[in-house]
């Protein structure tokens, strides 16, 4: 009975991930056809940056989902955390690598606090990550006090994610760091799932937490672990954005919850918890990215984009539904 689970486990996020690559193939297709400029290098481009930001923190969001918790907080955590680098380097004068480095960690300062909400003073983690969602924009606010952080002086940080080193190597592959490190990143999280004791523990806390706790395993601080891991891409995500936009931009990040968590749902992570994997997040990122991109090119409004892909997310959860219930 467990084999036959298991391969029926495996056989259902193997097709979750076929589909979902097909429907990125099909997005792709539709709007090459619908309009001329979608194919063009400079949009392609701007695809594969805005990608990273958001495929950084599908990463990070998909091991607290798997857990059966939430991450509210990623996207304005994001925020602070570039605003925290921007505080280091260009207000403190820190080294770029020690103001990156602080940067990450206020990130996993962030999850941390998200761990001990939840784990330890047993919040729901909707109302524990919606709670320091508000947090993290407020201080966001209030350290910048209210305005953007330029990175002037160290123009050299910007590279992080806008330089090309692919390009370097192979001349004619203008690849942005930002999407290297967003694979790299994807390669390290799908490391960490399936290769480590970490990973076990995550998909068995969200396959059954009780009987998971009943087994000697300390639950607790194993949930605050997750939810740091998912802190420390946050943070990173904080400096590719400030790094792309060359300044730590203190009202951005509302939203971006929304579209990591409907990555990692639309790749075949559950809400339920148990099941996700890091290339479905990283499919369902580009497929975000496609939309949103692909409906600017023809002139949609904002609202209707946002319509969308509500819609998208609905349908990736009532599938979600549907095959948990086959299996």
């Amino acid at each position: 009975m467990k084999t036959k689970f298991g391969n029926l486990k495996i056989n259902s996020n193997a097709t979750q991930k076929i589909l979902a690559f097909a429907g990125l193939i099909v997005l792709i297709i539709v709007f090459s056809i619908a309009s001329p400029h979608f194919l063009k290098f400079s949009n392609i481009k701007g695809i594969l940056l805005s990608t990273a930001v958001n495929g950084v923190l599908a990463i990070g969001v998909t091991f607290v989902i798997i857990t059966g918790g939430i991450d509210l907080s990623v996207g304005t955590g994001m925020t602070l955390a570039g605003v925290m680098t921007g505080v280091f380097i260009t207000n403190m004068k820190m080294p770029v690598p020690l103001g990156v480095l602080l940067g990450i960690l206020t990130g996993a300062l962030i999850g941390f606090i998200n761990g001990i909400g939840v784990a330890k003073l047993k919040l729901p983690p909707f109302i524990a990550t919606l709670g320091m969602m508000q947090v993290t924009k407020g201080l966001s606010l209030v350290i910048s006090n209210a305005k953007p952080i330029y990175f002037y002086e160290t123009p050299n940080f910007t590279k992080i994610s806008t330089d090309s080193v692919i390009n370097r190597l192979i001349p004619g592959f203008d690849i942005p760091n930002a999407v290297l490190i967003m694979f790299i990143l994807a390669l390290i999280g799908g490391a960490i799932l399936t290769k480590t004791i970490i990973g076990r523990y995550t998909f068995a806390i969200g396959s059954n937490e009780e009987a998971t706790r009943l087994s000697g395993i300390k639950v607790d601080s194993w949930k605050i672990l997750i939810y740091t891991i998912t802190g420390v891409f946050v943070g990173i995500a904080g400096v590719l954005m400030s790094a792309r936009l060359n300044s730590a931009q203190p009202a951005i990040g509302t939203g971006y919850e929304m579209d990591a968590i409907s990555a990692a749902v639309i790749g075949g992570t559950s809400l339920s918890g148990g099941e996700g994997t890091m290339l479905g997040a990283i499919i369902g990122a580009f497929i975000i990215s496609v939309i949103t991109n692909g409906l600017r090119i023809l002139s949609v409004p904002q609202q209707w984009q946002m319509v969308v892909t509500g819609a998208i997310v609905i349908f990736a959860v009532y599938a979600d539904i549907l095959r948990r219930r086959k299996a």
